[in-house]
């Protein structure tokens, strides 16, 4: 049967980064294997990041959320069945930050996936400077996704300390006794990812999975996390930046999670990916987007700031 592996995690924790590193992994091992993005937008920016993997081992499909939990579910099965078509040696999907466990079990349970594919690993990363102040649908999507994963590996550890880490696991132990979730025995990875090597990556893919055995909390498509898109943004990286910052600190625009996208500065293409906790920008190549996610979304106040031009 065909494996595959889950990586999720919560908006903005960095899994597209640890699926770069991952996929490279798996190819060095001569495997050929097939990608599964699953995103808000019509454009998606993760898709962008991973598309230097694209080659004769490596191959990368995409699915749009924002539909209805059926519409999602079709969408999410076709693509599978094609791909269980392509002749793959194993499928990594990558889903959206706030992505439902329960789509992809049950999806997997459904004819004929059940007889062509078996789970392989679930990989969640986390934040070593995962943000205190959650609330209830953040937590749940951030405790079910931990509490089905074979490792829990954190990101950013080199940015963290011992003080720090400890408080972010005892917030995964608080948001998983929340959700009444009946097992919850993580196993952490706290490596620095620039020293991960070939022995940490076989690990990661043979770590293997839990059910978890948790209360339901709306979360993902039911929920109130929203998007909004722009495939313009009329100023440069340094006007972009304080109004990204904006955003997370005035609640006019709604509960802002995750800002990402490309922008156009100078002459160059910059990669923005934002959280709460920080700004982050680099020179990459790509076409101008950028995409907004939160919860109680005020699009016309957000259409209003990122549209506007300064007067110089």
């Amino acid at each position: 049967m065909l494996k595959v592996d889950l990586i999720t995690g919560f908006l903005g924790s960095g899994k597209t980064t640890l699926l770069l590193k991952y996929a490279r992994y798996l190819m060095r091992q001569g495997l050929r294997i097939g990608i599964l993005e699953y995103d808000y937008g019509t454009v998606n920016v993760d898709m962008v990041l991973l598309s230097g993997l694209r080659g004769d081992n490596c191959e990368l499909e995409m699915v749009a959320a924002g539909c209805d939990e059926d519409c999602l579910k079709r969408r999410f099965k076709t693509k599978l069945i094609a791909m269980a078509m392509s002749g793959y040696d194993r499928v990594i999907i990558e889903p959206s930050g706030i992505f439902d466990m329960d789509l992809f079990f049950d999806t997997l349970r459904d004819e004929p996936l059940d007889e062509w594919y078996e789970i392989g690993s679930i990989i969640t990363v986390v934040s070593a400077e995962l943000e205190e102040n959650l609330g209830d649908e953040e937590n749940f999507v951030l405790a079910s996704q931990a509490s089905c994963a074979g490792r829990v590996i954190f990101s950013r550890t080199q940015l963290s300390n011992e003080k720090k880490l400890a408080e972010v696991k005892a917030h995964l132990e608080r948001a998983a006794a929340e959700i009444h979730c009946r097992r919850f025995e993580p196993v952490y990875v706290e490596k620095n990812w620039d020293n991960l090597n070939d022995e940490d990556f076989k690990e990661l893919k043979e770590s293997g999975y839990h059910v978890g055995e948790y209360e339901k909390v709306t979360a993902g498509e039911k929920s109130g996390f929203s998007s909004v898109c722009f495939l313009e943004v009329p100023e440069g990286l340094d006007a972009l930046k304080e109004k990204i910052n904006k955003l997370f600190e005035e609640k006019t625009y709604g509960n802002i999670f995750r800002v990402k996208g490309f922008v156009l500065s100078d002459g160059a293409c910059y990669e923005i990916n934002a959280t709460k906790e920080k700004v982050e920008t680099r020179k990459a190549s790509g076409r101008q987007i950028l995409i907004i996610i939160g919860t109680e979304l005020n699009q016309e106040a957000i259409d209003t700031l990122i549209k506007c031009v300064k007067n110089v």
